[in-house]
């Protein structure tokens, strides 16, 4: 097993807290279209927590990475990019979340703790555990699957 220094495990934290944003935002547009049919920037500020000015920072950030289309007053959409990231990012979220409830976590800590875990869990670790529950469908309640859906 390769050795990897500090750094290079720091570096890594830092890209994946700058990445963290991006993909929350993208993930909350793809589910404020499926529930809502639409997702504007006032309806991200209210889930966030957040001025409608950060939302707008944001935005323009997605707009220039080519993760979303908007114009100002008109709802903000995913491009097939965007799409593609937001449904990684929602697999992603659903097996750390499964893995999380099979190891007996509460589900409110469970949920809690995903939001933040899956931002920084490697394909790699992403892949076994999905492995993981594969395996062992004894550990993954029938109701893990209907808690997953937001």
């Amino acid at each position: 097993m390769p050795s990897t220094s500090h750094h290079e495990h720091f570096e890594r934290v830092r890209q994946d807290h700058q990445r963290e944003l991006v993909e929350d935002y993208v993930e909350e547009i793809a589910h404020l279209h499926r529930h809502l049919g639409e997702a504007r920037a006032s309806d991200l500020a209210e889930r966030f927590g957040v001025s409608p000015a950060a939302v707008s920072k944001v935005v323009t950030r997605l707009k220039r990475d080519g993760l979303v289309n908007a114009r100002p007053y008109r709802g903000i959409f995913l491009t097939d990019q965007g799409e593609e990231l937001a449904h990684k990012v929602a697999a992603r979220h659903s097996v750390v979340l499964q893995a999380l409830l099979a190891l007996g976590v509460p589900e409110s800590i469970a949920r809690a703790d995903s939001e933040g875990i899956e931002h920084h869990c490697s394909d790699e670790t992403v892949a076994a555990m999905h492995r993981f529950l594969a395996d062992n469908p004894h550990l993954v309640p029938d109701a893990i699957s209907r808690m997953t859906s937001r």
